[in-house]
């Protein structure tokens, strides 16, 4: 089963993925871990990753393409896996053609949002209010016409992700179980 976890910033997709990686079996990989990794490697794309996502900015889509689509070549993907913050942007969605059975948007707004982002303790440099906000402007230009491209495609799952925890997973399985 090959899956991809869509939200805003603090929707929880990493809370529901590490739960959907424990009934399903399948990995759990987020982009943004990726990346933030990558980011604290002393090389020059290391450097140039920190301070893109330390703006708040997204990664161009050729670098993210190039950078998810060779994770998941390795050989614990073959059998599927739960993909966080990819694809952003229609451009990465039509090139990752096939590679997504479901995809699951845990709808969470902008104000809920922002109240459980400022909620949590972070050192993260893409966790200030100034970078949250254009995240969440850039979810809305970039990301929500993602969701309109699987939901013509039939693979969207459209979630409450305003829920407790435990509702929003029952909601998730429910749908991927049917």
């Amino acid at each position: 089963m090959k899956l991809v976890l869509i939200g805003i910033q603090g929707a929880g997709k990493s809370t529901q993925g590490n739960f959907l990686a424990d009934k399903y079996k399948i990995p759990y990989l987020s982009s943004g871990h990726i990346f933030r990794d990558m980011a604290r490697e002393k090389t020059q794309i290391g450097r140039w990753l920190k301070e893109t996502i330390n703006s708040g900015a997204l990664v161009p889509d050729d670098k993210t393409l190039e950078i998810i689509l060779t994770y998941l070549e390795k050989p614990e993907y073959a059998n599927g896996y739960i993909l966080d913050g990819f694809p952003r942007t229609v451009v990465q969605a039509d090139a990752f053609n096939g590679g997504v059975d479901k995809v699951i948007f845990l709808e969470v707004s902008d104000k809920e949002a922002l109240w459980r982002l400022a909620g949590r303790s972070s050192d993260r440099g893409d966790e200030t209010i100034h970078a949250i906000k254009k995240r969440i402007d850039l979810f809305h230009n970039f990301t929500e016409p993602v969701i309109q491209f699987y939901k013509k495609e039939g693979k969207l799952i459209v979630v409450d992700g305003e829920k407790n925890i435990d509702e929003v997973f029952k909601d998730i399985c429910k749908e991927l179980d049917k």
